[in-house]
């Protein structure tokens, strides 16, 4: 499944054309972590993550796949990486109540998850959300402090999703009454096919994303776009948290927009990049710079965790 985008998809991507993006090759097992409605299923690297490990966190009808790309180049620079599928996303199931899919209760399970791949080691967890994920990230570094080293946001934004993605969530309910989930995927699917963008995804990749949106729990649709329309604005809890975090979205982005991010990065105090050729989707749409990014700004933190007899480091 293909979400279609919104006024500007113009931003060519700096990828090739039969690029398989979700589907591109990668080393990771997957595996289960244990989570506050049943177990979370995720891709792991493994190794020893030297630089540490890295929590990765999908978006709405998003999956653990969303950062195929980036999986086996972090863990060659000496990260372990774990990407992972919500409660209700994909290979992850979940309860069939939509009040179960509140930030707060996401935010849980990624705490959980957290504290898990923490146990052990005395190496960082960096924790990075896409899109709704971001928000459901950053009540999970509010909700403990002490979890992860650092947050990236990748194309999320300071609260509530507003603009023509929000209009097009209005329409789910109905059509999940009327249809259920197969219903919603046709209706996504023939507006999808009128992005260019959309047209341009490979079929083996196209027929990925119709299997993995088919496999959403409608409970879990409901919940989260419920979720996902209410938030509020946070920024202000995270400026104060002392945690490092990174804003970074597409040039183009087409769901929280472009200035709406670089303000809040602005009200953060953060670390800011906006990453080219790419919409909503950087780690999809242009992998190499989105790697040099995030690596950029975690070295940062490292440098900063280290101290360098207190000297200050940009972040």
């Amino acid at each position: 499944m293909v979400m279609p985008g919104g006024p500007d998809s113009s931003a060519p991507f700096a990828i090739a054309p039969d690029d398989l993006r979700q589907l591109a090759e990668h080393d990771a097992r997957h595996r289960t972590f244990t989570g506050g409605a049943g177990p979370l299923t995720a891709l792991d690297t493994g190794g020893d993550g030297e630089r540490g490990t890295v929590l990765m966190v999908a978006g709405y009808t998003g999956s653990k796949e969303d950062f195929a790309p980036l999986l086996r180049p972090l863990c060659a620079a000496g990260h372990r990486v774990v990407a992972l599928d919500q409660r209700g996303q994909f290979e992850s199931p979940g309860p069939d109540d939509p009040a179960r899919y509140t930030v707060a209760e996401l935010a849980a399970d990624l705490v959980a998850v957290g504290r898990e791949l923490r146990i052990g080691s005395d190496r960082p967890v960096h924790l990075l959300g896409h899109s709704f994920g971001g928000l459901v990230s950053r009540a999970a570094v509010l909700a403990d402090r002490t979890v992860f080293a650092s947050l990236t946001l990748l194309g999320s934004g300071p609260s509530r999703l507003v603009g023509p993605r929000a209009e097009l969530l209005d329409h789910l309910s109905p059509l999940l009454d009327a249809g259920g989930v197969p219903l919603v995927q046709q209706t996504l699917e023939h507006l999808a096919m009128t992005d260019p963008k959309a047209q341009e995804v490979p079929a083996p990749t196209r027929a990925f994303l119709d299997r993995r949106f088919l496999a959403n729990s409608a409970a879990g649709l409901r919940g989260m776009a419920d979720a996902m329309t209410t938030e509020p604005d946070r920024v202000a809890e995270l400026a104060g948290s002392g945690v490092p975090v990174l804003v970074a979205h597409g040039v183009a982005d087409d769901a929280w927009t472009p200035a709406a991010q670089a303000d809040m990065a602005r009200r953060l105090g953060a670390r800011y990049e906006v990453i080219p050729g790419s919409i909503h989707s950087p780690a999809i749409e242009n992998p190499a710079r989105t790697l040099e990014v995030l690596q950029e700004f975690w070295a940062a933190v490292a440098a900063r965790a280290d101290g360098s007899r207190g000297a200050s480091v940009s972040l």
